[in-house]
């Protein structure tokens, strides 16, 4: 008799999954219980008269379950199958990983060459980028999607391949040193497609198609950047507005990022190559499954279009994708040999919480790692002189837009209204509800500013913010700002203008929104594309243009010339 002592992790689990599943014999079956479970979790989108999804569970080289939920079509009312054509959004980006992969293990590339040896149109921004940054997201690069709406693309526009390089190649400066940290960025995988046209001497479309579709037996799948293709048996995107469903249409159409069009039968054969890959070498899988690392030396999750991470004690490989009325989402489980696909067409961003709960139904609950996490208890001390609280108090900025009130409330600080803080020190706090996060402030004895670091495990390194001095400008204090603010890498241009005791920002193509100030640098807008600018100023306070700084976008500077 084996005793449990003795049988090695790996054979465990897999006695445990054939308990499950049954024997070999039983490979193309999932029990009646099994499938009504499945069933279950998706009967909300199963009805005739609304858009819904497709779901396929992939067992070995089997798909085990594949069938669609509510309509591919509303107007003429056809239904969701495993044979509809969904567009895959962002879980497109394995493919391109994969074909890098695929090229640098023959020879053709290597990860850590320089992106202009292969783009040369591309600026040389005076630090190195990889292709590996690129595969990664560490470039620095900005998004291709949210730079487009600077050239005039609204929601009725189509944003290329052609489109998105013409705007890459103007861009001269980035968001952050190559490395320096992990920032999501669309347009490293189009440029990683360039790449593969470049170095494969075909198009990126029939790359794909002769090295990784043809030899999967992905019939059904297909690269596409022209949008006026026809597209056979595709589901239609919608949009949900208080039950009523309205077409979203997608209008981003660039390979690498996205651009993959198929369906739940094709993507079983790419979930199988995950753990039997086409060409029984599984280096290839492993180079698109190695986490990045930044310059500092820390791991990050995402690999090569896919991240990794572990659910209930598992190793898996994911990857999700939204745009428009499509919601795509995409899970392996190597070790189990396993995956699991949904694909969604009615904009319901519940899709994604559905491959934690199908995965939960198949994976042994008894191997399942500790939930939760506990924190380490943290010594705190009692300030008995409010002063050393109070003096602490106000609006903090961080250069991105980031914005934090601290107010004390019974003699505790307390973060944006409800977050207590507890003291480690006079100038150190922390979350009592979650003590890694803390707030170290400190005051320039010169400059008599106030500084605060948001310290997170969250980050690479601390946030750093300013107090801001919230006060209302005069009439002659606002007229420094009016003025045109031109962006030669975007080739755009805004006007802020003044209405009284308010200043407004237009541009050609967009219409007036107001501006609200905090402080006299920090200048808030309502467009969602310009939500934060930071005025730049010269050695006399002299306005010379402002810094968009909004979010991931950082430093992208419109410089001041006269009203147009």
């Amino acid at each position: 008799m084996i005793t449990k002592k003795l049988i090695p992790k790996r054979i465990a689990i897999i006695i445990l999954v054939i308990v499950i599943f049954g024997t070999t014999t039983d490979a193309q079956k999932l029990s009646d219980s099994t499938i009504v479970r499945v069933d279950r979790l998706f009967e909300k989108w199963n009805k005739n008269d609304i858009p819904g999804c497709v779901v396929g569970i992939v067992r070995g080289n089997d798909l085990v379950y594949a069938k669609g939920f509510g309509l591919a079509n509303l107007e003429n009312e056809t239904a969701n199958t495993s044979q509809t054509i969904f567009y895959m959004c962002s879980v497109s980006k394995q493919f391109a990983g994969y074909a890098i992969a695929l090229l640098a293990r023959g020879g053709k590339l290597q990860l850590d060459d320089k992106i202009q040896d292969y783009l040369p149109w591309m600026h040389d921004f005076g630090k190195k980028i990889t292709i590996r940054n690129l595969l990664n997201h560490t470039s620095g690069i900005r998004d291709d999607i949210g730079l487009s709406q600077y050239f005039g693309l609204n929601l009725d526009g189509m944003l290329t391949q052609d489109l998105a390089i013409q705007i890459l190649k103007r861009q001269r400066t980035l968001n952050f040193i190559p490395g320096e940290k992990f920032s999501y960025s669309n347009s490293n995988y189009v440029l990683l497609a360039e790449i593969v046209k470049e170095v494969s001497k075909k198009s990126f479309r029939d790359y794909v198609d002769s090295i990784i579709f043809k030899p999967l037996g992905m019939s059904s799948s297909k690269f596409v950047d022209d949008y006026s293709e026809v597209i056979k048996n595709r589901a239609v995107s919608y949009r949900n507005n208080n039950g009523v469903f309205y077409n979203s249409s997608q209008n981003v159409y660039t390979l690498g990022d996205g651009g993959l069009f198929t369906n739940v039968n094709d993507m079983a054969k790419w979930v199988t190559n995950f753990y039997a890959p086409m060409a029984g070498d599984l280096q290839d899988i492993e180079m698109l499954t190695t986490q990045g690392k930044l310059n500092n030396g820390k791991t990050i999750n995402y690999a090569m279009g896919v991240s990794v991470d572990s659910y209930r004690g598992q190793k898996r490989f994911m990857h999700n994708g939204g745009l428009a009325g499509y919601r795509t989402i995409i899970a392996v489980y190597p070790d189990l040999k396993m995956g699991f696909v949904v694909f969604g067409n009615g904009g319901d961003a519940e899709i994604y919480k559905k491959i934690d709960e199908l995965s939960a139904l198949f994976i042994p609950t008894n191997i399942v790692p500790p939930q939760g996490v506990v924190e380490a208890a943290v010594q705190t001390i009692v300030l008995k002189d409010s002063m050393f609280v109070n003096r602490w108090v106000g609006t903090y900025l961080a250069a991105n837009g980031y914005k934090v009130s601290i107010a004390s409330k019974g003699g505790e600080l307390v973060v944006n209204g409800n977050s207590a803080l507890a003291p480690e020190s006079t100038n150190l706090f922390h979350i009592i509800a979650r003590p890694s996060v803390k707030y170290q402030f400190s005051t320039d004895l010169k400059t008599k500013k106030t500084q605060a670091l948001l310290i997170t495990p969250a980050l690479s390194k601390p946030m750093e913010l300013s107090r801001v001095a919230e006060r209302p400008l005069s009439a002659v204090e606002l007229g420094a700002y009016v003025g045109s603010y031109y962006s030669d890498e975007l080739d755009c241009s805004f006007q802020i203008k003044q209405k009284g005791a308010e200043l407004w920002i237009s541009n050609k193509r967009y219409n007036d929104r107001k501006v609200t100030l905090l402080g006299s640098d920090h200048l808030f807008t309502d467009y969602d594309f310009l939500s934060h600018i930071l005025i730049r100023r010269d050695a006399k306070n002299k306005v010379l243009g402002f810094d968009l700084n909004s979010g991931e976008t950082m430093g992208l500077f419109f410089k001041k010339e006269r009203l147009e």
